[in-house]
This record gives C-alpha cells, structure tokens and sequence, in this order.
C-alpha cells in the first residue's frame, strides 16, 4: 500500500485526504492542530494523524522516510525546507504554492534524485496553467499566434450570500492573505506596452466582465504578469494580464482602506485605544466627534458610500477598546474581517476562472477564445475553494504514484505530460474549464 505524507490540515486540506484515503493509499496528515488532522480523517482505517509543527525539522525525516511522497499543505516559506529532504530521502513532493527561486535552485538535485517536485498545482496557481497551456499548445500546434492573454480568477461568497455585507465578500480561505495581497503593486502587458500600477492605485485600476451565469463583476490586476509570457511560451503576444474578480463593492472598500494606512504591516503602540480613536488617528483628527464624517470628508466620498458603510461594518467607529499594544493596522483590520465575514458553514463559496484570448493563424483568420470555470461549495463538505486547491493536487499525488505522471525535476504544470491527465481526471470530479472556440473578435475584453 503506497503512502502519502500531507503537511499541514487547513482550509483546503480535506478534499486531499478524503481523495487519497477513498482511493485506498494509506494517508499520514502531520499537523499542529492534530485534533483538526483527526477531525478530517474520520475514523478512515488508512488514516493516521500525528502532532508536528513546522518549526520541528528533525522530527520530519523520520515521516518522509516512511512515505512514499509528500503533499506540502504549509506557508510558502517551508516548502523548500521540506523540498531538501525529500531529496534527500528520494521522495517525490506536491505544493499548491508559488515556486520561489530557491526552488527552482533545486531542479538539478531533484533531477539527480530520480524525483518529482510539482508546485502551483492548485487552483491558482494550477488550473490556471494547465488550462491556459491547453489552449497555448491547442493553438500553436495549429500554426496560429496568441496575440492577447487575459487570466482572471477570483474566490467569492455565491451570489446569494453576498449582499448582507458592504464588502460583498466572505472568506473560505486564508483571511491575512487576501488583506496583505492588496499591497501589492501590479505590472502588465496590454497592447504592446507595460502598465506599472503602484499600489496606491491597486484597487482604482479596475474594469468590469459580465459572466455568465453570475453577473458583471470587478476585476483588478494580480500581481506581475509580464513573467507568465515566457512561462506560457508565448513571446508573441501583445497584451497579458493576470487580474482578480470580486463584486462591486470591495474594490473601493479596499482602496477607502489603504487610503487610511489601514492594511500595513508596520508595527505601532495601539495601547490603551479604541477603534475610533484609532481612525481618528489614521487622519490626523484632535477628536472623535462627527469621526464618520470626518473620515469621508479625509477620502473625499459621501458619508452614505461603501466605503464608509464598509468601515462601520467592521467597527472601526466604534468606542470599544481594541486592547492592542505593540500590533499593525493590518492585524487589526483583518482579524476585525475574520470576526464579521468568515463563510458560514450553511452557505455556498464559488470559484470562477475566465481565459480570454485572441489567436491570429497564417491565413489571416482571427479568433477569440474563451475557457471559463464556475464552481460551487457544497455547504456540510467542502467549500469550491478548497476542491479546487486541493483536487488539482491529490489528482498529481495519484498519478505520479501509479506512473502516470514520470517527469522529474521541479516543475510546474505547464507541460503536456501533466497537465492532460490531470485536467482529464478534475472533468471525472466536476471540476471542468468550458471552452470555446470561434468567438467574434467583439468578445474579447479590451
């Protein structure tokens, strides 16, 4: 019986357990919530929860030495940690995370091990590779060009239970990630020329797609994309850009919120300070009288906008003590986010993925092409977010074990060789990228 080592039982970590244990591997889940390990286990036979943490690196040679290969479920930071001993003991290695250059560093060592290190193997990153290459390669095996790119992707509350608060937004995954990430500056290619945007203007750079089945939603840009051109192999194309879907309404929340140096990581003494006391400080005010109006006259917006309703709803214009010392704004707006708009467990999270592209081919002819993924949670399972994390990867676990997947090295699934069968395997799961060929050039969108 092959056996699997998963590092960590978080928010996505059940859908890879229930996978690989129904599927009869024996499953080893190695965390430092073991009660949250058993909890997901359930009892399975092939199942077995031991208490580990990530600051423990000699205790961790000991369970990779016993598995077959490894599911790294950690913060980014320890992957590479992990990575070296699975070299060292010859254990191929999953990761849903971004690969860093460290990891790349080890390509050779991995190779020289007769190993697989497969990272970005979850939503997204992952499906949004393997979808977008199938395109790329479906494309270019045709002679044709990639002349636009557009990659967006975003994890939200369903439509029906997004309208009780003014962000429209809940988490069904990490909290202090989606707060933190909208510090970010951002970088594409759109039409022959790079955009810088600084991340003062994040959340201002935004435009709207209508999708289908959902309604229009926001999209503002994710990150560096300019990289994912020689990563996809399309040197041609004229315009890529990677962006981020929410409902309207979170963008110029976040913006109000960023204004008011409000999602920072920097240390400061709150001691002694209630939350209003602390927007009162945010905007160099002597008092906290009239503090809603002054803030909105501070952001030049009406007192009656989203983003002041956004601010009330977490509190900030409340008296209560924050009873902080030393903390940052950022920790204390994200856990007031954690409080009031965590997913309850009766309600419906939602994943949706659009590709758009533009194809040229020799003889002239152009084309838009379009792959689209919506997926729902199923409320008392398992949230979308955490199916489409966590299959990407369990399908990977599966295939290298059984020699379907036999690369080795550090990669990511960019690669026909892996990205078939496991795109194949999530259509078998539900989870399918519904694609379209032929569309008037009028449908793409920009």
């Amino acid at each position: 019986m092959k056996k699997v080592l998963i590092l960590g039982s978080g928010m996505v970590a059940g859908p890879i357990i229930h996978y690989l244990l129904n599927r009869n591997y024996f499953v080893t889940v190695a965390s430092n919530t073991p009660e949250r390990a058993r909890e997901l286990i359930n009892n399975a036979p092939r199942g077995h929860a031991v208490t580990w943490s990530a600051d423990e690196p000699e205790k961790l040679d000991g369970f990779i030495a016993e598995a077959d290969l490894v599911v790294s479920l950690l913060p980014f930071g320890f992957h590479v940690m992990v990575a070296k001993k699975c070299i060292a003991h010859k254990k191929n290695m999953v990761t849903t995370s971004y690969v860093k250059p460290e990891m790349y560093a080890l390509d050779e060592q991995a190779k020289k091990a007769g190993i697989l290190i497969l990272n970005e193997c979850g939503l997204d990153p992952g499906i949004d590779h393997m979808s977008a290459k199938r395109i790329i390669d479906t494309v270019h095996g045709f002679g044709g060009r990639i002349k636009e790119f557009y990659s967006i992707c975003g994890a939200l509350p369903a439509p029906e239970s997004s309208h009780d608060n003014p962000f429209r937004y809940k988490f069904s995954w990490s909290p202090k990630g989606v707060v933190l990430a909208g510090n970010n500056n951002a970088l594409y290619l759109r039409h022959g020329k790079k955009v810088q945007i600084p991340t003062e203007k994040l959340f201002t750079d935004t435009f709207s797609v209508n999708v289908p089945g959902v309604e229009e939603l926001q999209v503002y840009p994710n990150r560096d994309s300019v990289p994912y051109i020689d990563l996809y192999g399309i040197p041609e194309t004229e315009t890529m850009y990677r962006g981020t879907f929410r409902y309207k309404g979170w963008c110029e929340a976040l913006n109000a919120l960023k204004k008011l140096k409000l999602t920072l990581p920097e240390p400061h003494d709150f001691t002694g300070m209630s939350y209003a006391q602390l927007m009162a400080r945010q905007i160099n005010a002597k008092n906290t009288k009239d503090l809603k109006k002054q803030v909105a006259d501070f952001l030049d917006v009406a007192e009656n906008s989203v983003a002041i309703e956004a601010i009330n709803f977490l509190g900030l214009f409340s008296d209560a003590p924050m009873n902080r010392k030393t903390d940052s704004t950022y920790e204390i707006v994200s856990d007031l986010m954690i409080e009031r708009m965590m997913l309850p467990a009766g309600e419906r999270d939602m994943s949706v993925m659009l590709h758009v592209f533009v194809a040229e081919y020799p003889d002239g002819r152009k084309e838009v092409i379009k792959s689209k993924l919506l997926d729902y949670g199923i409320p008392g399972k398992d949230t979308s977010i955490a199916r489409t994390v966590a299959l990407p990867a369990a399908c990977a676990v599966r295939m290298i074990l059984d020699s379907e997947i036999e690369v080795t090295g550090v990669h990511i699934p960019v690669i026909p060789e892996i990205y078939n069968p496991i795109m194949l395997e999530l259509e078998n799961l539900g989870i399918e990228m519904v694609e379209e060929y032929g569309l008037p050039l009028n449908e793409t969108i920009l």
